[in-house]
């Protein structure tokens, strides 16, 4: 069952902002699926749809040109997502692996199982069915590049075109995604049980990159000098998929269909305060060249203390902790 985590956390008398909620879905199990790109299969019958995906930035932003939604299941060995992808011309320049699939139309998974901000993994696809795979050791705020390296091992994708694949002559309707991810794949950067439990809750978000195209001489070109369109699933309030903080909430149920009640994930609100001291010590080391007291920051939100030296510092709230990486944890875990 999908649920709306801005009910529970209202319920828990959160000061979450509607915007800064992140989404929540209920990831059922399911016996192996065969992996083809046809997610018409019976498997993903029982799933249900992930509401339709926004501008990242949220829905203040205009909705969407076309439709992007997701749906997930898992057995004991793997994770699987399914995307539809609606796409009046699908199109697809990119063959290598580990090519920077941005740069043409496609989809993406990010995901931070055990929720520190740290050790994710970044998954991009486009129609071809080409694939980049990546880690990110923390966000690139943060200061990390990526490890291009890093493979998600055992991985199988599958894509289905609705229509003809780059050819700017026709109408298509879109393409479809599926992706499986072995869970020894993860085992290493999941910090947490893997396969997980029932129950156990991941943060996971979705990304379609768009771009805006002409048709010159029945060939696809890009319009010079405009951005591309990110449309994703939990919005980022910011155009930065890499603000794990901001990514939605995935719990895993043992049950092989709904309904499901997902619970409320702990540490919402603390993690979000906890951000915004980062970004206020941040913006002061940038011009002072070290890390600051809370005076001297100007940060003084209720609850927040603050350990800081030169060159490192630790700010709390509660039983939550980040330090000067954008690591976050738990006191006692």
């Amino acid at each position: 069952m999908l649920v709306s985590l801005l009910a529970l956390t209202s319920m828990a008398q959160m000061q979450l902002s509607p915007t800064s909620v992140p989404r929540g879905y209920v990831v059922y199990k399911t016996t192996p699926i065969t992996i083809d790109g046809n997610i018409d299969k019976p498997e993903w019958q029982k799933a249900p749809w992930t509401e339709d995906f926004l501008d990242i930035q949220g829905d203040n932003l205009p909705k969407p040109r076309f439709r992007t939604r997701a749906k997930m299941l898992w057995d004991d060995k793997n994770f699987y997502v399914a995307a539809e992808i609606d796409e009046p011309h699908v199109m697809g320049t990119l063959t290598q692996h580990d090519s920077v699939i941005f740069q043409d139309n496609d989809f993406e998974i990010f995901m931070d199982p055990n929720d520190d901000n740290h050790l994710y993994s970044e998954f991009e696809m486009n129609a071809l069915n080409t694939t980049w795979d990546l880690l990110l050791i923390k966000p690139y705020r943060s200061g990390a590049p990526p490890v291009d390296g890093f493979e998600l091992k055992g991985l199988k994708t599958g894509v289905k075109i609705q229509g003809t694949i780059n050819d700017a002559s026709d109408t298509d309707k879109g393409w479809t995604a599926e992706i499986c991810i072995p869970f020894h794949a993860l085992e290493q950067i999941a910090g947490c049980p893997c396969p997980p439990r029932d129950g156990d809750q991941w943060r996971i978000n979705f990304s379609r990159v768009e771009w805006h195209f002409n048709i010159v001489d029945g060939k696809y070109v890009k319009v010079p000098h405009t951005p591309e369109d990110n449309w994703v699933w939990s919005p980022q309030t910011v155009i930065d998929m890499h603000r794990p903080e901001h990514w939605g909430i995935m719990q895993f149920s043992d049950q092989t269909e709904g309904p499901v009640a997902l619970h409320p994930h702990a540490g919402l609100e603390e993690k979000f305060a906890l951000c915004r001291l980062w970004d206020a010590e941040r913006a002061y080391r940038d011009k002072h060249g070290k890390w600051g007291t809370l005076n001297e920051i100007g940060y003084h939100e209720p609850g927040v203390k603050l350990y800081v030296t030169p060159d490192l510092f630790e700010g709390m709230l509660g039983d939550y902790r980040i330090d000067q990486t954008l690591r976050f944890w738990k006191e006692g875990k």
